[in-house]
């Protein structure tokens, strides 16, 4: 099993940048790619940014140019550098483990309990 803890969120005015941190513990040998999804009230998760264990990314297009994820994996911990911050960006981000087994097959994923990130206009 993994268990990953998120840390780092809270109130930025427009404009204004914030550093979201996952933390992975457990059973992290299984983990490959982690990645950042964020649920605004009344709308639906959205993939946000992903990163793969050799560190290829991929981010949703609002976000170009904007955000950076990153991974440490000396330290367990993926981040997500948030730069000039829209209130559009508010929401609940949640962090996400993809999980292989030792023969490459998908293990079930392991989510975050998410941290809030308000940007306000």
């Amino acid at each position: 099993q993994v268990q990953l803890v998120e840390s780092g969120g809270g109130l930025v005015q427009t404009g204004g940048s914030l550093r979201i941190s996952c933390a992975a513990s457990g059973s992290i040998f299984s983990i490959s790619t982690m990645a950042w999804y964020r649920q605004a009230p009344g709308k639906q998760r959205e993939l946000v940014a992903a990163i793969t264990s050799g560190g290829s990314t991929n981010y949703v297009d609002s976000v170009k140019g904007r955000f950076t994820i990153s991974r440490n994996n000396a330290k367990n911990t993926v981040y997500l550098e948030m730069n000039s911050l829209k209130p559009e960006d508010t929401g609940a981000y949640y962090c996400k483990a993809e999980r292989r087994s030792i023969y490459n097959t998908r293990l079930s994923d392991t989510w975050g309990q998410g941290t809030q990130v308000t940007v306000s206009s």
